[in-house]
């Protein structure tokens, strides 16, 4: 099964960009509360990993239509989207 080896290393790279994002100390603080709940929400095992992938990329789209979003952190957080996009079931 190597397609679920590179979707787990997939999953472990989307929550590390989150991670980093998360503990600048430049991203906005409603932003970091977001992305904080969604990596809780990514690391459950209680949905598939695209399932986990799927609801997180949703949820990364409303975030990043935040105002107050810096330009720099929109670009990490499309870079988690794109790892959790390779997921497949």
């Amino acid at each position: 099964m190597a397609d679920d080896a590179q979707n787990k290393e997939s999953m472990k790279g989307a929550i590390e960009t989150l991670n980093q994002i998360a503990s600048n100390n430049s991203t906005p603080k409603t932003i970091k509360k977001s992305i904080s709940n969604l990596v809780v929400d990514l690391t459950k095992e209680e949905y598939s990993l695209s399932v986990r992938a799927a609801n997180t990329i949703s949820l990364l789209d409303d975030v990043t239509q935040d105002p107050n979003m810096p330009s720099y952190v929109r670009t990490q957080l499309w870079q988690a989207v794109s790892k959790l996009e390779s997921i497949r079931e």
